[in-house]
């Protein structure tokens, strides 16, 4: 028989949503429990230095030699590592490889819960508009998604906990708010008039929930969730309140059909795509109400409500122009 000394393996710890997660691990609120703090195996390229509660181990999960005997003894297998970039051979090998990889781990060093990050960017193009797990079918427009998505495959194999959140916001975001900075100066108006509803988490937020499913109180059955605060955002809104906390210039009063956006897009060359555009500018909203109410924590006020807390952040990293 196994022994389970209580660790929980975590990939993905330096990240930005492994981050949050990590603090939330070592903290009775954010675990939703007052017992000890776990102890945390993570998986990292570039240790940090100093001593601390976290056994940091040194490896690369497209090296098998780095994943073998990392799960050994672990109550949770927690990944939330993956490669996000324009390298379709680092996503196979990251995204797919490395889950099956971790996933195999896992499963035979005996894992009491596993739990797999994903993305509801599985599900391409939109809009979508108040949509269950698995609701449509899963058509991806990416390397990376189509990867994710692949890698899915391996993390239900061994039982995990699939999570699928939409946009996340928070200390550490280097993708979402600075490519809304971009296409707020590229398309100068409201979208559509601001109207579109997206699934929107606060980072701080969704790492409390990841911890609560890999060592809450309540275990929670194996299968896929949306990994979203419950109520969508208006992007109205959201571009909104980023400008009153100063991150995000202030919106002008042009409003501006979604073909008359586009067209401006097109003849504003930038960084963003025009399927970033239409990730914030249609509606991508998911039912995501399931994984909270299993876990037994709060979704909290919304990540509106949260964005006082990184608008500092936000202010300090973000470039004077998103496409300087």
């Amino acid at each position: 028989m196994r022994q389970v000394d209580g660790t929980v393996v975590l990939t993905g710890a330096t990240g930005f949503i492994g981050s949050h997660t990590l603090r939330a691990l070592l903290d009775p609120a954010g675990r939703g429990d007052v017992g000890p703090a776990p102890r945390v195996r993570a998986l990292v390229r570039s240790a940090p230095g100093g001593d601390g509660p976290v056994e940091w181990v040194r490896g690369d999960l497209t090296d098998p030699d780095s994943v073998r005997g990392l799960c050994e003894g672990a109550r949770a297998v927690v990944h939330l590592a993956s490669y996000i970039g324009g390298d379709e051979r680092l996503c196979e090998a990251v995204n797919v490889e490395g889950t099956r990889l971790l996933m195999e781990e896992a499963a035979r060093a005996g894992a009491g819960r596993v739990v797999h990050l994903s993305t509801a960017a599985v599900y391409g193009g939109g809009p979508h508009r108040g949509i269950a797990v698995d609701g449509i079918p899963a058509e991806p427009a990416s390397a990376v998604s189509r990867t994710r998505l692949a890698g899915e495959a391996y993390a239900r194999r061994a039982g995990a906990v699939v999570l699928r959140p939409g946009i996340v916001l928070g200390a550490g975001d280097r993708w979402v708010v600075p490519a809304l900075r971009e296409l707020v100066e590229r398309v100068p108006a409201a979208w559509d008039g601001g109207r579109a509803l997206l699934t929107v988490t606060d980072a701080e937020d969704l790492g409390r929930l990841i911890a609560a499913v890999a060592v809450g109180d309540r275990p929670v059955p194996p299968g896929v969730y949306h990994a979203g605060h419950p109520e969508p955002v208006r992007i109205g809104d959201l571009l909104a309140e980023l400008a009153e906390l100063g991150v995000l210039p202030p919106r002008p009063d042009a409003d501006w059909p979604l073909p008359v956006c586009l067209e401006r897009l097109r003849a504003t060359p930038g960084r963003a795509s025009e399927r970033q555009f239409t990730l914030a500018a249609e509606d991508h909203w998911y039912l995501s109400g399931d994984l909270w109410k299993l876990t037994g924590r709060p979704p909290g006020p919304g990540p509106l409500s949260r964005l006082a807390d990184s608008a500092a952040w936000y202010r300090a990293h973000l470039r004077p122009s998103a496409r300087s």
